[in-house]
């Protein structure tokens, strides 16, 4: 098929487990945590190649009122082109207060701050709220989402790198 092409599958599924001190990321025997800072886990998450999975922390988020704040962490950096983050799942909602992902944001360029971004600003571009019946009907959505994604993360990126520039 045109346009496709194989990408390797990481069998071994990872964990994600949230508290309010650190999140704690393991695959097999590897351990990262944010206790000291959150950029290990946007690395370790970066270098990843393919296709993999990590099982989410339901029990942290149904603590958090299945909010943003007990969602999964996702790093996204606006300094680094080289990386794309995506994450592509049915409970990602516009309303923060009743969505699956905590988005966090480098503030700065290879800096470790992050803050907390609304879904709204990075929905279509790192954040895909999945439609289950199209997603099973059509074998292409899933790409189309991800090319969707990258169109307007180049905006993103684009306008963060300004915003950096009008700050210095």
């Amino acid at each position: 098929m045109l346009g496709y092409r194989e990408l390797p599958v990481e069998l071994t599924a990872g964990r994600i487990r949230c508290s309010r001190r650190e999140v704690v990321l393991s695959r097999g025997p590897e351990h990262v945590s944010t206790r000291d800072d959150g950029r290990k886990l946007y690395s370790c998450f970066s270098s990843l190649q393919g296709l993999g999975g990590f099982q989410d922390d339901f029990d942290w988020w149904a603590r958090n009122q299945f909010s943003s704040q007990g969602g999964k962490p996702l790093w996204i950096d606006p300094h680094d082109s080289s990386v794309h983050h995506i994450c592509i799942d049915d409970n990602i909602r516009l309303d923060d207060s009743n969505t699956i992902i905590c988005p966090q944001v480098f503030s700065e360029r290879g800096g470790s701050c992050t803050r907390l971004a609304p879904t709204s600003e990075l929905y279509d571009v790192c954040l895909v709220q999945t439609n289950l019946l199209e997603a099973i009907a059509d074998e292409s959505y899933f790409l189309r989402c991800v090319r969707r994604c990258e169109e307007n993360y180049e905006r993103y990126l684009a306008s963060a790198e300004s915003q950096l520039c009008d700050a210095e």
